[in-house]
């Protein structure tokens, strides 16, 4: 590695050559704000709020933005000074000048990026006047775009087109009327977007959010017709505390369901329930393909951003998607048809909300053949986020809560559900079901630890048997895009393969708290958050989806057998080819 010397407010350091005056910064453990700068993935100088003075060759000191600017041998960089201060207020001026200031009611308000800079440098009010642009909110799907409030970072456009390569959104127009949108100023709606709500947690603002469906939850909650039940996605436990200031990667699932009882649900639920129930329908269904000479390979069907995605970008695969619902969708259909049932309970009247990390299950609830009981199968969906400002507007002191546990009948879970909230979870808890079928015999070693990890795309082959079974694991619609033509090529021969549209998997879905953009490039927050459902995991007395005898008792009571037709007409669907 070749080493080069410059020297940062007066003190020499040895930094790596080619790097940029903001990568030396940090190597020294210095601070330059940004609001623009993504680390690879945008990297414009856009914001200006990154400038600094350099000296090079003994030149007098310039001003350059430090997210671009490469270091050179010997550069003097001043990261602090009265006239680097006064640039960057003016800068934030200039924003503000033409920002919907509303934020004590904005969604990011005390988590917004440019309101903790103008906190910081002293900026409560711009001293530019003159025109302000007004945008209508593009509000008829789960993502919510409020220009109004856009900085024109251009954050959301790298990240839909460099990390999810679907790029729906991009710039439109020039000088003070850009303002970022879909081509031709078109609704969101009308896009090829799959609602995975990447471009959010990318925001620094308040102009990207999901829709709030709290309202609705605190209706149902006071009418005394409804039998109101939650059911909470795994990896939503592994990242509420980040609501309530708890470090990322803190397990607060305790403390999430004294709260959900708090807020008055009839019912609070694990969803690691039917997480268990959709291995037993997916590994069998795959068992099924592979004796059967079905389709092949099959995709797991678990992340309704990726099934838009494929429906839209690669429709002539979906005859490869695993017909199962989801574990959110087959949770509401079995409250809806089984536990309906055993309690003499109209369908109609049971309003089933979900907690989930995921913008796109809003989308999911409403897609067609998503109703088992000839009513929704889940009536509201609700991300981390959401969840965390229902618990906040209750009055709720989530920090002082005692830990609670899950009620029954649908309070076990194993934590090979509990892990599909990472990438590679939902293969992994899939072979340890499909090894012990077809061995007949108990696995004694239950990781498999090749499709673990946050890499993009991910290989294994495992002998299981008389059969070997070749699988691939992929996160981020982009690396799903970079699989799928592999396997379309010729070049990836594999049965089985997991994709989840957010980059490493539920962990960091597009509704989980917003983490400001200094901690997202300083921190693996999805290998953080990760490590809460594998130290789950590691720790459980149940760890394979079989061994649940309350997925036993639903079979046992109600659906017969894995894939019986009860069970295809419950807990399974179908797709549309979109194509774009």
């Amino acid at each position: 590695m070749d080493m080069i010397n410059v020297t940062i407010n007066g003190v020499s350091y040895s930094v790596e050559k080619g790097c940029t005056v903001l990568e030396a910064a940090k190597a020294a453990h210095i601070d330059i704000p940004t609001l623009c700068y993504l680390k690879d993935i945008n990297e414009i100088g856009a914001c200006r709020l990154c400038l600094v003075e350099v000296s090079e060759g003994g030149k007098p000191f310039r001003m350059v933005t430090a997210c671009v600017y490469p270091c050179t041998d010997g550069m003097e960089i001043k990261t602090t000074s009265p006239k680097i201060t006064a640039s960057r207020k003016m800068n934030l001026e200039l924003l503000l000048s033409n920002h919907d200031k509303n934020c004590l009611s904005c969604v990011r308000s005390t988590n917004c990026e440019l309101q903790s800079l103008c906190r910081e440098y002293g900026v409560d009010s711009s001293r530019f006047g003159g025109a302000v642009n007004q945008y209508a909110i593009d509000d008829k799907t789960p993502i919510i775009r409020d220009n109004n409030k856009c900085i024109l970072c251009r954050r959301c456009v790298a990240t839909c087109a460099k990390v999810q390569e679907i790029g729906v959104i991009g710039a439109n127009n020039r000088g003070f009327d850009t303002f970022i949108g879909s081509p031709f100023d078109s609704a969101l709606e009308t896009t090829s977007c799959i609602n995975c709500g990447q471009c959010i947690v990318a925001c620094p603002v308040g102009a990207l959010y999901e829709r709030d469906d709290t309202d609705k939850i605190f209706e149902a909650l006071a009418d005394p017709a409804k039998h109101v039940m939650i059911c909470t996605a795994p990896s939503v436990r592994a990242q509420i505390g980040e609501c309530f200031g708890y470090e990322p990667g803190t397990d607060c699932e305790g403390k999430m369901v004294t709260a959900l009882k708090a807020l008055g649900f009839d019912g609070v639920y694990d969803m690691n329930l039917t997480a268990d129930l959709t291995i037993v329908e997916e590994a069998n269904e795959l068992l099924g393909r592979i004796q059967n000479g079905g389709v092949l390979p099959m995709i797991t069907s678990c992340s309704p951003g990726w099934i838009k995605y494929c429906e839209h970008y690669f429709p002539e695969m979906t005859e490869n998607l695993s017909s199962c619902k989801s574990p959110q969708q087959m949770f509401g259909a079995i409250v809806k048809t089984y536990y309906a049932e055993k309690m003499g309970w109209d369908p109609k009247d049971i309003f089933m909300v979900s907690a989930i990390p995921c913008t796109a299950k809003k989308f999911e609830c409403g897609r067609p053949d998503q109703s088992a009981a000839g009513v929704p199968d889940v009536d509201v969906a609700v991300t981390t986020r959401e969840l965390g400002r229902m618990i906040q507007r209750a009055g709720i002191n989530f920090k002082a809560l005692p830990d609670g546990t899950f009620d029954d009948p649908f309070a076990i879970g194993s934590s090979a559900g509990a892990i599909f909230g990472a990438t590679g979870g939902v293969m992994e808890a899939a072979l340890r079901y499909a090894a012990e079928v077809i061995t007949g015999s108990k696995l004694e070693k239950l990781e498999f630890s090749e499709v673990r990890g946050v890499e993009g795309i991910k290989t294994a082959s495992y002998k299981v048997g008389d059969l070997t079974v070749n699988v691939a694991v992929a996160s981020g619609t982009g690396n799903a895009k970079k699989l799928l033509n592999m396997v379309k090529n010729g070049e990836l021969d594999v049965q089985f393969i997991e994709i989840m549209a957010c980059p490493g998997g539920c962990v960091n879905g597009g509704g989980q708290p917003i983490q400001p953009a200094n901690v997202r490039m300083n921190m693996d927050l999805r290998a953080v958050r990760a490590s809460v459902l594998y130290n789950d995991d590691a720790a459980a007395d149940i760890r394979k989806s079989q061994d649940n005898l309350a997925v036993q008792k639903i079979y046992d009571e109600f659906l017969g057998k894995p894939n019986s037709h009860k069970a295809h007409e419950i807990l399974h669907t179908t797709y549309v080819k979109r194509g774009l």
